[in-house]
């Protein structure tokens, strides 16, 4: 992210599951929570960094094989998420789809590269009720899926027991947030119930050359079962894809639109320190960074440590101001960035609340 900042869940996030399938929680893990024993939860997932959920807990008494919910301490709060246990023994392999290889002809390509069919429709019925069951970088999600290489080898599963180069010992709960790019793009898409095959990117996975996973471009097979809402995203501006006829372009291309007045007459330097609030779009409305995930809902950022277009817009700016930004790729990330950053033009709603001299 252009503004990347450990994310701090809000208590009692809600719980959007599928119909007809309830969440058990086991009287060992109600014990546990009144006990106050914790045990850490395993790093892993399609991750990018950070932990998959602040805390688990859960029971090591139940047979392998039986179905079990685990209890996940959010940020200080309590929500249900949930997976069977898989039946311990040597890890079953998949056999990999016939398209695998390449993109086929019949797959939606997205301007970022991420392609993708929807093997199986969601549980909601309109588009209006999809859209607001969609989870966001702020949500938490429990999924299953399969990952092939595009040679049909099969690298990982959430339905094998054993912890994988990309997933540790619960391969199915985690934010979408700390997962590769291709994921978190690819779940913003999808909502309860729903499957969809994704060809996902060396740039929006892992590179060429791989790191804590496999390098060159991967699929997956994907179901989203629910959705652990964390804190209220921002709706997308309507203006999203463009600037309209009153924004202010100055004369690097940066384009900008007051949304509110500030009351301060001081401006920022290249070098202060300050408190703001905001959140950043591609021009298809895909919700990529929001200071939403702070404890506060506010970070503190340095006009010299972001990308040009930002670093900019925020010296023009006095407290108490909300505006929108519209960066160009050349004061952005560029057309086609690597390591999973967004490319073209971003959008940025930023509200200065303070401003610190370092």
């Amino acid at each position: 992210h252009l503004l990347a900042f450990p994310m701090q869940p809000r208590p009692w996030p809600t719980w959007h599951r599928r119909p007809k399938r309830q969440p058990l929680l086991t009287v060992a893990a109600a014990a546990a929570a009144v006990s106050g024993t914790v045990a850490s939860m395993p790093r892993g997932g399609p991750w990018l960094a950070g932990p998959l959920l602040d805390r688990a807990m859960h029971s090591e008494s139940e047979p392998a094989g039986q179905q079990r919910r685990t209890l996940l301490v959010l940020g200080g709060g309590v929500a249900l998420a949930g997976s069977a246990d898989p039946v311990q023994g040597e890890d079953q392999q998949f056999p990999a789809p016939p398209d695998v290889a390449a993109v086929p002809a019949d797959a939606q390509v997205r301007r970022s590269g991420l392609a993708f069919k929807v093997l199986e429709e969601p549980d909601c019925e309109t588009e209006k009720e999809c859209r607001e069951l969609r989870p966001t970088i702020l949500d938490g999600v429990e999924v299953d899926y399969t990952g092939w290489l595009p040679n049909g080898e099969m690298f990982d599963s959430s339905k094998n027991s054993g912890a994988s180069v990309l997933l540790g010992k619960d391969k199915r709960n985690f934010y979408v947030k700390d997962v590769i790019r291709g994921w978190s793009e690819g779940l913003s898409l999808m909502a309860p119930g729903e499957k969809r095959r994704f060809w996902i990117p060396a740039r929006l996975a892992y590179g060429e050359k791989g790191g804590i996973g496999p390098g060159g471009p991967l699929v997956y097979d994907v179901s989203l079962v629910n959705v652990i809402r964390g804190p209220r995203a921002p709706p997308t501006p309507t203006d999203v894809a463009g600037p309209p006829k009153d924004a202010v372009v100055t004369a690097s291309g940066l384009a900008s639109k007051v949304l509110r007045k500030g009351l301060g007459t001081d401006r920022p330097g290249p070098n202060s320190v300050l408190s703001v609030a905001y959140a950043g779009w591609t021009t298809d409305g895909l919700l990529f960074d929001c200071s939403a995930k702070e404890k506060a809902g506010e970070a503190e950022i340095v006009p010299s440590a972001v990308v040009p277009g930002l670093r900019e817009g925020l010296q023009l700016m006095v407290e108490g101001e909300r505006r929108r930004f519209w960066i160009p790729a050349e004061l952005a990330n560029g057309e086609m960035p690597a390591n999973g950053r967004p490319g073209g033009m971003l959008v940025f709603d930023v509200t200065l609340y303070g401003i610190r001299q370092a």
